[in-house]
Order: C-alpha cells, then sequence, then structure tokens
C-alpha cells in the first residue's frame, strides 16, 4: 500500500483489522460494519465496495480468469466500462475511437508465452 499510496493521503476504510497497521503512516476514519454503522459524516466505503463487486463480477462473467501479465489492462477495461455505464452506445463508440491512438501488435501480445 506505501508503495501506490501518498503519505499525505487520507484513508476511509471499514473497520477490517488489517487497516490497522497503516494508523501510524495515514491519518484516517472508518465506518464499523459490525454494528451497522456504514455512513459516518463524509466517510462511506460503498462506492468502492461497490466497484470491486462489479470488478469481480467482471472476472466471473466475462473472461472466468485472469492472468497477471494483463491485470492491468482488465482492470483498465472495467474504470473503462464502469466511467461510462451512463453513457449511449454512440457516445461510448466515439469515446474510445477518440482514445485509441496506440498499435498493439500481435508479436507484443504474445511475447511471453
Amino acid at each position: 500500500m506505501v508503495k501506490y499510496v501518498k503519505e499525505t493521503a487520507h484513508l476511509y476504510t471499514d473497520e477490517w483489522l488489517g487497516y490497522n497497521k497503516v494508523v501510524k503512516m495515514y491519518q484516517r476514519d472508518f465506518v464499523n460494519h459490525s454494528s451497522r454503522e456504514y455512513v459516518q459524516g463524509d466517510v462511506y466505503t460503498n462506492m468502492i465496495e461497490g466497484f470491486g463487486a462489479g470488478l469481480k463480477r467482471e472476472v466471473l462473467g466475462v473472461y472466468h480468469s485472469w492472468s497477471k501479465k494483463y491485470l492491468q489492462d482488465y482492470v483498465d477495461e472495467y474504470v473503462f466500462r464502469y466511467k461510462t455505464r451512463d453513457y449511449s452506445d454512440s457516445q461510448c463508440f466515439n469515446l474510445l475511437i477518440s482514445n485509441a491512438c496506440v498499435r498493439t501488435k500481435y508479436r507484443e501480445l504474445i511475447d511471453g508465452y
């Protein structure tokens, strides 16, 4: 976590004990789901939990499994789908085409297999 989260970050978490290790490194507020507390002022984890659940469904429903090599690509695709979930088909297509400026060669796809 330290590798990816800036030291100035303010964490909003649930009560999972694993987060206790980061208390000394980050400012942290949490909600206690076991006490049926889901929101405390601006602190809640519902959005990230919903996002994570959707990502898991994507693995099971679309790809069935992921390889480590392409993990970031799978996550990037899901993020794109999530952020454009309210777009029309034509809006998604136009956005995809306008950002499709990288050509991937077959050799790059199979490299390492």
